[in-house]
């Protein structure tokens, strides 16, 4: 039996996809709602073929991505300047507040990766940026 204050280990199932503010489907895996989880969130994320996110930042926290399947495309930078293709056994790295705008840009295969972010509740850091969605149409 645990005492109070103890910190325990936890088994977690995957939940329920959801589409978050940027658009796209997620799979939560870690998260203050499913763990406990004070410093980090762990998710799948599925883009569609054709599919992109909305652009958007994650205000004071970190992501970090691995590529399962398919070829992701990611548009960076204080104007979407800079682009990233991400293949699958590949990892990305996205700053604390950098605008991102993720897209799939195969018209038949979906690609999906394993997002973990420094803010365990996932969707609160998330600031839309519609000033910045047609920059790259």
């Amino acid at each position: 039996m645990a005492g109070a204050g103890e910190r325990l280990c936890r088994l977690v199932q995957p939940g329920d996809a959801f589409i978050g503010k940027q658009g796209l489907s997620y799979a939560p895996g870690i998260s203050a709602e499913t763990a406990g989880a004070t410093g980090i969130h762990l998710q799948m994320v599925t883009i569609p073929p054709g599919a992109r996110a909305k652009a958007h930042k994650h205000e004071g926290h970190e992501t970090a991505i691995y590529a399962l399947t398919g070829t992701s495309c990611t548009w960076w930078g204080e104007r979407l300047e800079h682009h990233t293709e991400l293949k699958p056994g590949a990892y990305f790295y996205i700053p604390a507040g950098v605008p991102h705008l993720p897209y799939n840009p195969s018209p038949s295969e979906p690609c999906t990766a394993i997002i973990a972010r420094t803010d365990p509740n996932e969707q609160e850091s998330v600031v839309l940026l519609p000033e910045l969605d047609g920059i790259h149409p």
